[in-house]
């Protein structure tokens, strides 16, 4: 299955949704997005096939958010989408595309809805402790 995640390894949230990837037994391709954007036309199509929108795509903690007012309610999609390739920083993460379709794993387990339920063999536990996946590999709710 071919997996690409848009990652940043400083980011637990990313660190987890990319574990879970290989947990699955995947080899994904691997972008670490700050270092190498996504053009204009993978951004807005990931936050697109992701069923959002610009502002909810657009990260606002640990980011120059607010220092550029891009709170203002004037700014159009456009806008924010060139703010966000200037700044990658901004890009909410991590962003996850497979043949299933793309999610902004925000938590980290959401990632779990476009990958093969059948691919997970064993328990999986976030870094903080949270258990994720039971014995048989089957999703906790």
């Amino acid at each position: 299955m071919n997996v690409t995640i848009y990652h940043n390894p400083a980011c637990g949230t990313s660190r987890n949704t990319l574990d879970l990837i290989r947990h699955a037994g995947i080899g994904p391709v691997v972008i670490e997005y700050l270092k190498t954007p996504p053009s204009r036309e993978t951004l807005v199509k990931m936050i697109a096939d992701a069923g959002l929108t610009v502002r909810q795509a657009i990260r606002e903690k640990g980011t120059p958010y607010a220092e550029l007012g891009l709170d203002d309610p004037a700014l159009t999609d456009d806008q924010l989408i060139e703010a966000m390739l200037a700044n990658p920083i901004l890009i909410n993460r991590p962003f996850v595309v497979t043949p299933m379709g793309t999610r902004l794993s925000r938590p980290s387990e959401v990632v779990l809805d476009i990958l093969p339920a059948d691919a997970f063999k064993g328990p999986f536990v976030k870094e903080d402790g949270e258990a994720v996946l039971d014995a048989e590999g089957k999703r906790i709710v």
